[in-house]
């Protein structure tokens, strides 16, 4: 009877052992093998794991830097140039180059622009909104204020205010993730250049209806008249579909064409405010 016991153990211990060594070898054969520098990058990198470099996480964008001899398509928004340049140092590598950007609200239809003409009773949710109906106002095209974009920003960059309803971006928060670029439903919301001192110049409306209809339902849409294409010095002014656009790369910000909007669409970001002339002020200069 022991005989039988102590053969039975045997035979497991056999078995054990000899499945252990199958399991090893075909962990071998199949084994994968794993940059450690993958490990340095991801630390390198801010771990925010917000999507903005176009991989779901930080992770996969380490990988991609540790693998991919030309990293200069590769870009992380959130560390920006000062991170890139650590990291591409680290690899031995040339760090990508890119102007810092900001999130940019391209609607002024505020409440008092853009009068509500019926009130939404549904979830508070831009994409609901948006699959529903075209918006409280006569402007389908414009933001609808639920706050969309604020919840899908990580850094509590965007916040709506009250007496606007209009999402406002704070400049030194934001790290142009573009988290809220794809939140929006209505594509009112817009990665651009941050521009010298944060100055920048821009067509703060994206309603696509003929000039009479869109001014119809906001005070201060673009109608497309066309004044601020001939205004501008250096042909970084298009229109299309009844809408005009700055090119960032092209326009200068010598900010011609927000004197000569009629309606105010175009929007001049940062700038110093101008001194008033005596002239412009009806006043006159005594000389002595």
């Amino acid at each position: 009877m022991s005989g039988v016991i102590l053969f039975t153990i045997l035979t497991l211990c056999a078995i054990g052992v000899l499945a252990a060594l199958i399991l090893y070898f075909v962990a071998q054969k199949f084994k994968v093998y794993e940059d450690p520098r993958i490990d340095t990058v991801e630390g390198m990198l801010p771990g925010a794991n917000c999507g903005g470099c176009g991989f779901p996480g930080c992770r996969g964008m380490a990988d991609a830097l540790v693998k991919n001899d030309d990293i200069s398509a590769l870009y992380c928004p959130v560390g920006g140039a000062p991170t890139m340049k650590s990291i591409a140092d680290f690899l031995g590598k040339a760090a990508p180059e890119k102007e810092p950007q900001v999130a940019v609200v391209r609607c002024g239809g505020s409440c008092e622009n853009r009068p509500r003409t019926n009130l939404f009773d549904g979830a508070p949710s831009c994409a609901v909104a948006a699959s529903l109906y075209g918006g409280e106002t006569g402007c389908t095209y414009g933001c609808l204020g639920l706050g969309d974009c604020v919840a899908a920003c990580n850094f509590g960059a965007i916040t709506i205010n009250p007496e606007t309803g209009l999402p406002e971006v704070d400049e030194e928060k934001c790290t142009a993730c573009g988290a809220c670029v794809k939140a929006c439903p209505k594509m009112v919301i817009e990665l651009r250049k941050k521009g010298p001192k944060g100055r920048r110049v821009y067509v703060s409306c994206v309603n696509k209806d003929k000039g009479a209809v869109s001014r119809k339902s906001c005070n201060v849409s673009c109608i497309a008249c066309t004044k601020c294409v001939k205004v501008c010095p250096f042909e970084a002014i298009t229109i299309e579909n009844n809408l005009s656009y700055i090119d960032p790369a092209k326009c200068r910000l010598c900010r011609k064409c927000v004197a000569e909007c009629p309606t105010g669409a175009i929007v001049a970001v940062n700038f110093p405010v101008r001194p008033v002339s005596a002239a412009e002020t009806g006043t006159s200069v005594e000389t002595h």
